[in-house]
């Protein structure tokens, strides 16, 4: 364990536990023995905090001094998980505090658990974000979050008969210990109302924005600690709060309800008008304020926005985010009296864009009269882009044909993601098959215009949080093998490929392995009373459940498994331990209904005498980072088995290979990447490939019909969604059949079956051979390197944001 730096406050255990009593006394007027143990976290937590906030300080002036590039990171989520064991690691003063801590007569890890995951997100994208941070201070490189603070998350998820409930996620209930509020940031936003023009006396327009609300977005920081390394970075929250001039707020009430729904959620319910607005207001709130920091902050250290695009980098995360080029050519035109030309200059130097999706539904796209109505000025220069750039394609490119199709502005909605490419000077998938579909097919004739923007930067996640951290008996043994150097060079986990054979390794891998599924079937039993197997086959599916996720697919499995245990008393298979874990959004009928077939298949299932001892199914509800950090170490199996083509990238399947499990997947996202490094026979994949979805879909070649009518099994199984066999309602899983059955099973459930569940199969049969099984999983874990954040982030660094490491005195 690293020593903590000579500056900061302690600088041992006796200063610590000195600093620590105090502090108690100060705060709560009460000794450390009287304390409440939320008392004890609190107090922890804001000295952590403030030991950070040194080296935090020394940031600020040396990237000032320096006067270094930095990097500005929009993004809707920041899944950044608890962050008290992370930072203590990171700041290598976790001993220090722990046996500190234990002389007082305080558990550390009572404490640890008081801390609840940050209600900043949904899923992937949020928790990406998040290992980009850690990974940004980490590598010494100056890189900064803008989000919202959201005071109730997502929502809670809790399971009632079997059906999804959503519930507050009151995070926030101890407070935020790691924030602090910066009101002398404040900045004003505006909404609604009209816009005033006129010729000035010097010939440039001169505009006036008369809105109909204003909301003050007041920032609260938090700092962002990097491993082994003084420089700290910013995350920053925006929090909606009530203006000093309410303009036209009639009705106190009212505005005040406007303004707090802003930070109230994540992801509105979009299912109605008012929720569609309320996201386009949350989406313009926290750029419109973060651009203004920015720039203002750059105004601090420079005498104009002209260097603006060499001293500041904005990534966009996804298109929620991309209302940050009209505004950030707003700031400079109507504020700092720039020209057009200028501003647009400076601006598409600045914005870069990162597409996560192909699916067409998830490239947003907004009703005209919503962003003409809510934002005014942001409109009118959005009609300026898409009127130049429809005049550049048709003229200077070439391309009359394409001007309309690729046009911002159509069929009356706003094109988000054709805005960001349009003025953005670079545009990347997330993984390299995502990014040829982008190039081939979804972007294609973008491409044609603008081939220099499109690059591919593979996802990754931070190895810190993901194995040093919450898998200490892994980490410790690779320690044991190939020294430490991985802790900081991710790479050197290849260095364990020299050692993959040698069967005490594979032995002690093995017990490791047995260990984490151990803690995880006492956090099952606590969680939701079943009782697991640990020597069976931990088979997880752990993600935001989406059709084309194919949870389905998963459940079908098991329902065949089932129905042939049943029917033949001879047929038996390996003990097997299906877990899922997934949130649905409130307004999916879909994906709630997948939810409660899988609860009505796990009560069956778990019940039955002659089969609960061979499988079990597990839903662990209410899924965030801290679990996952409990889940994915202990698997044996992940499934990664979205439908080729459609997944962008997951991380998810990075966390479970770097933690020894096996891909169970398809051709798709980054599961591609990682089968070309660990080989086909090192994983278990199946299904169709992205081009043979492609040719069937051009075509209209598939019938599910004909694939049902082909196969008994598939009859049994689709058969027992209507006929009560898992409900007595026969109508409970009405939806799902329908999806299947006569919509076409757009996901290809039905396609893939059969290929599955000899997959699954072979992957049962691979696990018999124990000694061969944990060689296979070795060199998942030396391959996984690749995949670490610290790699993309360093991709971005040098290949699009243009900064640089700084060392921090």
């Amino acid at each position: 364990m690293k020593k903590a730096n000579a500056e900061n406050k302690f600088q041992n255990k006796s200063e610590f536990k000195a600093e620590y009593q105090r502090r108690i006394i100060e705060k709560y007027g009460r000794s450390i023995e009287q304390a409440h143990k939320t008392e004890k976290y609190i107090v922890l937590g804001e000295m952590i905090r403030d030991f950070a906030g040194v080296n935090w300080k020394s940031s600020k002036e040396e990237i000032a001094k320096q006067e270094q590039k930095q990097m500005y990171y929009f993004s809707m989520e920041f899944l950044m998980g608890r962050l008290l064991t992370n930072n203590l690691m990171n700041l290598g003063i976790y001993d220090i505090v722990k046996e500190g801590l234990a002389e007082l007569d305080v558990d550390i890890n009572e404490l640890e658990d008081m801390e609840s995951d940050a209600g900043l997100g949904n899923g992937g994208l949020g928790r990406l974000a998040a290992c980009f941070l850690d990974s940004l201070a980490s590598l010494n490189l100056a890189g900064h979050g803008n989000c919202i603070r959201y005071q109730y998350g997502l929502f809670a998820q809790k399971i009632v008969d079997n059906e999804q409930v959503e519930l507050p996620d009151n995070w926030m209930k101890l407070g935020n210990v790691w924030e602090v509020r910066k009101p002398k940031h404040a900045v004003n936003v505006k909404f609604g109302g009209h816009v005033d023009m006129w010729m000035g006396e010097d010939g440039k327009a001169v505009v006036h924005h008369i809105p109909d609300m204003i909301v003050r977005a007041v920032p609260y920081d938090v700092p962002v600690v990097g491993y082994d390394t003084k420089l700290t970075n910013t995350l920053r929250l925006w929090s909606a709060e009530v203006a000093d001039e309410t303009v036209n707020a009639k009705h106190l009430s009212d505005y005040v309800h406007q303004v707090e729904e802003i930070n109230l959620n994540v992801y509105p319910d979009d299912s109605t008008e008012a929720g569609k607005l309320l996201r386009l207001k949350q989406q313009y709130f926290f750029v419109c304020a973060g651009l203004h920091a920015m720039v203002k902050a750059h105004l601090r250290v420079y005498p104009n926005l002209d260097n603006l695009a060499q001293k500041c980098a904005v990534q966009l995360n996804d298109t929620h985010p991309v209302l940050a080029i009209p505004e950030l050519m707003r700031l400079l035109m109507d504020e700092y009296d720039y020209g057009w030309d200028e501003a647009w200059e400076i601006t598409t130097q600045t914005m870069a864009y990162t597409n996560h999706t192909v699916l067409s539904e998830a490239l947003e796209k907004w009703p005209i009269a919503y962003v003409q109505t809510l934002l005014p000025r942001i409109y009118l220069i959005i009609e300026e882009i898409d009127h130049r750039f429809r005049y550049q394609v048709s003229h200077d490119y070439g391309h009359p044909e394409l001007a309309n199709e690729l046009a911002v502005l159509k069929d009356g909605q706003v094109h988000m993601a054709h805005l960001a490419i349009i003025g953005s000077h670079s545009v990347n998938g997330v993984a390299a098959l995502h990014t040829r579909i982008l190039i081939e097919d979804v972007m294609k004739n973008f491409y044609t215009i603008y081939p220099h923007k499109f690059n591919n930067k593979t996802n990754g996640i931070t190895h810190r949080r993901w194995l040093l951290y919450s898998n200490p008996q892994l980490s410790t043994l690779l320690d044991s093998y190939i020294g430490t150097g991985y802790h900081k060079d991710p790479a050197q986990l290849e260095q364990l490929m020299h050692h993959v054979d040698e069967t005490d390794l594979q032995d002690a891998f093995l017990n490791v392995k047995a260990q984490r599924k151990q803690i995880l079937a006492d956090y099952i039993l606590k969680q939701t009373g079943i009782q697991v197997n640990v020597n069976s086959i931990f088979d997880v599916q752990a993600k935001r459940l989406h059709a084309y996720k194919r949870q389905l697919l998963n459940v079908m499995h098991i329902i065949h498994l089932y129905q042939r245990m049943k029917e033949d008393p001879q047929f038996r298979i390996y003990p097997r331990t299906f877990i899922f874990a997934a949130k649905a959004a409130p307004s999916y009928i879909f994906a709630k209904e997948v939810i409660k077939l899988i609860h009505c298949v796990a009560e069956r299932v778990n019940h039955d005498p002659h089969v609960s001892s061979m499988m079990k199914v597990v839903f662990l509800p209410n899924y965030g980072v801290s679990m996952a950090e409990v889940l994915q170490n202990a698997a044996d199996v992940s499934e990664q088995i979205s439908t080729a083509g459609k997944e962008a990238s997951g991380t998810g399947n990075m966390k479970f290979m770097m933690n020894g499990a096996i891909t169970l997947g398809t051709m798709d996202g980054a599961n591609v990447e990682i089968v070309e490094r660990v080989g086909f026979e090192h994983a278990e994949i199946f299904g169709l490939r992205a081009d043979d979805v492609a040719v069937i879909r051009h075509d209209n070649m598939y019938n599910a019909w004909d694939k049902y009518n082909q196969s008994p099994i598939l009859q049994k199984v689709i058969g027992s969604f209507i006929d009560q066999t898992f409900s007595d309602d026969p109508n409970a899983f009405k939806t799902i059949y329908n999806e299947l059955m006569f919509k076409n099973d757009e996901y290809l459930c039905l396609a893939d079956f059969d290929a599955y569940v000899h997959a699954q199969r072979r992957v049962e049969r691979r696990y018999e051979d124990r000694r061969a099984w944990a060689r296979m999983c070795l060199i998942n874990i030396a391959k996984s390197g690749f995949f670490s954040s610290d790699r993309t982030i360093m991709q971005y660094a040098q290949e699009v944001w243009d900064i640089h490491p700084i060392v921090v005195k």
